[in-house]
């Protein structure tokens, strides 16, 4: 899909407030409620939206740290990558996953209450059993800048 300037107007209002009524959106990018409805309609149909969250304030809900995890796997083969992705797929805790190219395999960001809640969480699934051989874990000190808006 070919995306021009309305459609990525209406982009980045959805990413500012996904709940706007189309009346709301439609004004904010110039269009009359039908047109702007088929558009928001379209950019779905074709997975450019392909879902509407609320973003939760993690501390508000108890969880007071973000760690990051650099994973080193056992091997490289496509069976134990395979068997770590549906690992970090399956925790909760677990909130952003990539399969790195460079020094380390993979790079987590865990969410968690406290220190003793990490160590817990690492003991129990940063293991051998999910193709893990060694884990290096940062701790932030302080967050910058956390978007989740793309510059569209």
């Amino acid at each position: 899909m070919n995306l021009d300037e309305i459609d990525r107007r209406i982009l980045r209002e959805l990413q500012r407030d996904g709940r706007m009524q189309n009346n709301e959106l439609a004004k904010r990018v110039g269009l009359s409620p039908s047109p702007c409805l088929r558009r928001v309609k379209l950019l779905e149909d074709a997975g450019i939206i392909n879902r509407y969250v609320a973003v939760i304030d993690q501390t508000k809900v108890g969880l007071k740290l973000s760690m990051f995890a650099r994973v080193w796997l056992t091997a490289q083969d496509a069976e134990t990558i395979d068997l770590f992705v549906a690992a970090m797929r399956g925790l909760p805790e677990v909130v952003e996953c990539y399969i790195m190219l460079g020094e380390s395999d993979a790079l987590l960001r865990v969410v968690v209450s406290d220190l003793h809640d990490y160590r817990r969480f690492q003991s129990a699934h940063l293991t051998r059993k999910n193709g893990i051989q060694n884990v290096k874990t940062d701790v932030p000190s302080e967050i910058i800048k956390q978007t989740f808006s793309l510059p569209v």
